[in-house]
């Protein structure tokens, strides 16, 4: 049995409807900023969100590790702590917009949840790995995302960003790029040949 009844949904439907859009970006400076001011450590088990409810942070963990799986090169974006990064962010009262975007990104987790309770029975977090792909498959592309999913792709291009914001700027995230940072060199030889015959130029 789903963990939410009859009620729940209806709290769900007021949620949505407090949101005029579910669209909650931040710029690349400002979530460069809540990085360095959240630090880099990595939240522990014991970690209680600060602006989420239980249930959604599940929901923003599961959907963040769609988003950027773990793979042969790294772990996934939870495994690099973006979803405490995504709470922190719907909490810094130093990024601009935060009750926007509070009310946007909790609009839109409830728009999904419940549109797998209509379809599924359940909410996201409770739906098979196959239900989960289906659903997301319907708001991920948004050039051929039916019209009735606007809402939702809304949000999920949203939350994509965020993801990817959080984890590419992450200790695990810059060393998947193995990004160096300023580093001295000592004989600058120009772009490699193969680099150049890549891109035609040779």
């Amino acid at each position: 049995m789903s963990e939410l009844n009859r009620r729940d949904a209806l709290k769900l439907l007021a949620l949505m409807a407090a949101a005029p859009t579910f669209s909650f970006g931040c710029r690349p400076e400002e979530v460069q900023q809540a990085q360095q001011r959240r630090g880099q450590t990595q939240p522990g088990p014991d970690y209680r969100p600060r602006f989420f409810t239980e249930h959604e942070y599940r929901t923003v963990t599961v959907l963040a590790d769609w988003i950027i799986p773990a793979d042969e090169r790294s772990g996934s974006a939870s495994d690099a702590g973006v979803p405490a990064f995504i709470d922190f962010v719907m909490s810094d009262p130093l990024i601009p917009g935060l009750e926007r975007r509070q009310t946007a990104i909790r609009g839109g987790l409830a728009w999904l949840d419940y549109q797998c309770l209509r379809r599924y029975g359940a909410p996201f977090v409770e739906c098979s790995r196959s239900q989960q792909q289906e659903m997301l498959d319907l708001i991920a592309y948004p050039d051929v995302a039916p019209p009735e999913m606007a809402p939702g792709v809304a949000f999920f291009n949203s939350f994509r960003d965020l993801v990817a914001s959080g984890f590419w700027s992450s200790k695990m995230g810059m060393e998947d790029l193995q990004y160096m940072g300023n580093t001295a060199v000592a004989e600058w030889k120009g772009c490699p040949d193969e680099v150049l015959e890549h891109l035609g130029l040779k």
